[in-house]
């Protein structure tokens, strides 16, 4: 009972120690909101009249960057990381046959078994189902366990401390414009704060504490662009690459071989991926990403054996009615579909050629993270 207990408190202390990084941010923001608006702003627009105009054009940029930027970092946190599909955790059954099979290939032929059925077209780098062991599923594509949160993740990212979340499937598109807004801050405040910053050194200021708090605040925004600037523009190659940070250290395992491009589908489609196909919705942080984060389409064709690689009959909805499961014998689902032709490319065309250029498509990452 005193392990539990211990072990307890040292979860709770663990849970309250995560959010000290989100906390320094947000003291940080609430600290550079008074000394731009007060200090900067309303002070020297009542020490100086002249600068009337350009205070209140600055208040009103200001405050609809901050609003956009305290928005993504608010959804990028509490926007929960999406957990595998019931499918793809092992039934009471499946865990008992498991338990009693000695590791080895003997397991491993169950759970080849298990994943005919489902859309995984990734492996480890020796060749076997990538399963995990805590949370007792078989991993989707792209997706990795957490030590952090103690969970798998879909298409995990990273576990960012600055947000006390994992970024994954659901909350990427929220952490990318998390960082443009973040950085579009800095640069504004930066840009408009030069002149005073410049105005300090020459003693044009009048002689009160807003000095100081212009002075660490153009510090401070301009130290933050750099880091925030390179971050930005990382993340930025990831998506047009169509990787997650950890396939870009480690990349996916097909069945052929690793292959690093092997969810690339063009610039376009790449982004599309993750900000959705509606113009309206890419500078709003709310949720737009295409697919449902446990399969993806592929730039490889038909690489895995063990898989169905083509949908069979002219209509796949009564196949899938039929079959009776969730994940019918074609790997990409129909909202996907549309990522790899302009077209509808699971009902055009009924010639072997046609199948053979559509049908497969849909490895994912292989990367294992865990705990």
């Amino acid at each position: 009972m005193a392990p539990s207990g211990s072990r307890s408190i040292k979860r709770g202390c663990q849970r309250v120690l995560y959010w000290i990084p989100v906390l320094f941010i947000a003291l940080i923001v609430a600290w550079s909101y008074y000394a731009y608006v007060l200090q900067l702003c309303i002070v020297m627009m009542m020490t100086c009249l002249c600068l009337f105009v350009f205070s209140v054009v600055y208040l009103l940029v200001y405050h609809a960057v901050f609003i956009m930027f305290v928005w993504a970092y608010w959804q990028t946190i509490f926007t929960k990381p999406m957990n595998p599909l019931k499918e793809f955790h092992l039934s009471y059954s499946d865990k008992e046959l498991l338990e009693r099979e000695d590791r080895g290939e003997s397991q491993q032929e169950i759970l080849r078994r298990i994943a005919k059925d489902l859309p995984i077209y990734t492996r480890t780098n020796s060749g076997a189902i990538r399963f995990c062991d805590r949370c007792q599923l078989l991993k989707p594509d792209r997706c990795h366990h957490c030590s952090v949160c103690d969970k798998c993740i879909l298409k995990m990212d990273h576990h960012c401390p600055w947000v006390n979340n994992c970024v994954g499937f659901s909350n990427y598109k929220f952490f990318m414009l998390f960082l443009a807004y973040s950085l579009l801050y800095c640069l504004f405040i930066t840009a408009t704060d030069l002149q005073y910053f410049i105005k300090f050194w020459t003693n044009g200021l009048p002689d009160t504490q807003a000095k100081f708090h212009i002075l660490f605040l153009f510090f401070s925004a301009s130290m933050f662009s750099v880091s925030l600037a390179s971050l930005f523009t990382y993340h930025c190659w990831l998506v047009c690459k169509n990787r997650s940070t950890l396939e870009a250290v480690r990349a996916p395992v097909f069945r052929h071989g690793t292959d690093k491009n092997g969810f690339s589908l063009g610039f376009s489609k790449n982004f599309r991926q993750v900000f959705g196909d509606e113009v309206k919705y890419w500078p709003i942080p709310v949720f737009s990403s295409l697919g449902d984060g446990c399969s993806f389409p592929t730039c490889l064709v038909n690489l895995d054996p063990e898989q169905p690689s083509s949908p069979t009959g002219s209509n796949p909805a009564n196949k899938g009615a039929a079959e009776g499961r969730q994940f019918p014998s074609k790997p990409l689902r129909e909202s996907q579909s549309r990522l790899l032709t302009s077209t509808p490319s699971w009902t055009e065309s009924d010639s072997a050629t046609d199948k053979d250029k559509k049908g497969a498509s849909n490895p994912g990452m292989t990367i294992e993270n865990e705990a």
